[in-house]
């Protein structure tokens, strides 16, 4: 005698059908204490929680569209207001400090000094260096450096790097000293121009001359 099969047949419709249903139970169940239907939720609440899922485009196919999501993710950036003004000392950047009136190689400076000072005038050539016209300064730099626009002194009352402003040369802009001469002793100064003639047009005067210090030192 044949025994009855008490073992489940997998594959009834019953059986599945069953199943299908238990699990459908189980995610309904668990919604039901994970996230109220926006039905149940205030105006506010559901509109807030719409906001927070958003729908991504899709095609025909169900397929999130790349180029459409990327034309709604730059649309949203646009629409997002600009940050505020951050104040320069927040966002790292150099603030001079209290003193300082120019610059000079990027560097902030401030008066240190004012001499009074028997101005000439020179040139590079011979007329006014001899047989030192090399196109080569006493501090090993060219005549050329800053423009031209340089200064020889005693170094025992200027040193090599010194900077000055003299009225009248240079715009009045701040140059460094960076040449001497065997007559430039004392409370003398020499500027430099491209040519003699230029040189001999400025002459000699008695004037003020202001010295400079780095304002971030």
């Amino acid at each position: 005698m044949a025994k009855a099969n008490t073992k489940p047949n997998w594959e009834t419709p019953a059986f599945v059908g069953a199943l299908v249903l238990t699990a459908a139970s189980a995610v309904a169940a668990k919604r039901s204490w994970t996230t109220p239907p926006l039905a149940q939720m205030g105006p506010a609440v559901a509109r807030s929680a719409q906001a927070e899922e958003p729908q991504l485009p899709t095609n025909p196919l169900g397929i999130v569209d790349p180029l459409v999501l990327a034309e709604q993710e730059a649309a949203a950036r646009a629409r997002r207001p600009a940050p505020p003004s951050t104040p320069d000392a927040a966002v790292g950047r150099y603030t001079p400090p209290a003193g300082f009136e120019r610059y000079y190689a990027g560097r902030p400076l401030r008066r240190a000094r004012t001499l009074s000072m028997r101005v000439t005038a020179y040139s590079p050539d011979e007329r006014s260096c001899g047989d030192f016209a090399d196109g080569v300064t006493a501090s090993n730099s060219t005549v050329w450096r800053n423009g031209m626009q340089l200064v020889a002194a005693d170094t025992a009352v200027l040193p090599f790097g010194t900077l000055v402003s003299i009225d009248g040369y240079a715009n009045g802009e701040v140059v460094p000293v960076l040449d001497r001469g065997g007559k430039i002793k004392g409370m003398r100064l020499d500027v430099l121009f491209p040519t003699h003639e230029q040189a001999m047009q400025w002459g000699v005067h008695k004037m003020d001359v202001v010295v400079w210090e780095y304002a971030d030192e």
